[in-house]
């Protein structure tokens, strides 16, 4: 099992999501309501695309290395 980053889940790795980021916001509102509701993810509100979310990610254990904008495994 990886060792977690010790960021909170909410805020993800800055290479993974910049703090510029356009969407940001959306993005991590998006994120906040599938956390709350310990979902695996949720449709991202730009490309639509399905994102894992950082506590389906942690429950996994380990980086799977492809890039996940919430790994919760980046430190």
């Amino acid at each position: 099992m990886d060792p977690p980053a010790t960021r909170d889940l909410n805020e993800p790795h800055e290479g993974r999501l910049a703090a510029d980021h356009p969407h940001r916001l959306e993005i991590l509102a998006e994120h906040a309501r599938a956390l709350a509701a310990s979902a695996d993810g949720y449709i991202d509100p730009v490309t639509g695309y399905f994102v894992f979310s950082a506590a389906y990610l942690i429950a996994r254990g380990v980086c799977c290395d492809t890039g996940c904008r919430h790994c919760p495994f980046i430190i």
